[in-house]
């Protein structure tokens, strides 16, 4: 990483460009490949304002660069608030790339395997079916179901009359019952 210091009408002593340059070298821990740094500090001298601005240009391989502009009284307190901001926005780029994983071939090979796991074990129930009569097809009168339904919550029941024909029963709106 290049890191590259520059006052504007602003004096960098040697403890000036310590400080500068020991922070600057905290943003190294996101693992972002930081090519250049440029840490421009100018003074502000207008009758309405007065104080230092830090402006910090952090260029990136393969991403885009980061611009903060910091400004306050003390030049020490801007170079911090410059670079907690700068911490703030590398790390949100370095979650984004460790959470947006990308899945490799190790792992699809993985995955593949223990899914035919799962086909063997589906394959080994499917020899264990046992047939079981349901009480559905069995035919009902007409009368019984109607009894039924009255007396349960069911909306309706689907069944066999005696003629073999499959049938729906159902409660109405109105209170009524309906035959399909």
């Amino acid at each position: 990483m290049n890191i590259s210091l520059v006052g504007r009408q602003v004096d960098l002593t040697e403890a000036i460009k310590d400080h500068m340059s020991t922070s600057l070298e905290t943003l190294n821990k996101f693992n972002l490949d930081i090519i250049s740094v440029t840490a421009l500090a100018s003074k502000q001298d207008t009758k309405s304002k007065h104080g230092v601005t830090i402006e910090l240009t952090i260029n990136l391989a393969g991403k885009n660069t980061v611009v903060i502009k910091q400004k306050d009284d003390d030049l020490y307190a801007a170079v911090d608030i410059a670079i907690d901001r700068a911490q703030k926005a590398l790390r949100r780029m370095h979650d984004k790339e460790v959470s947006h994983h990308k899945v490799g071939l190790n792992e699809i090979k993985a995955e593949s395997i223990s899914s035919s796991d799962i086909r063997e074990s589906a394959e080994s129930l499917e020899d264990e079916i046992v047939p079981v009569e349901l009480d559905l097809y069995k035919p009902q009168e007409v009368a019984d179901v109607l009894e039924e339904l009255k007396e349960g919550d069911k909306q309706f029941s689907i069944f066999l009359d005696n003629d073999g024909k499959t049938r729906v029963l159902y409660k109405r709106n109105d209170g009524k019952f309906g035959l399909y």
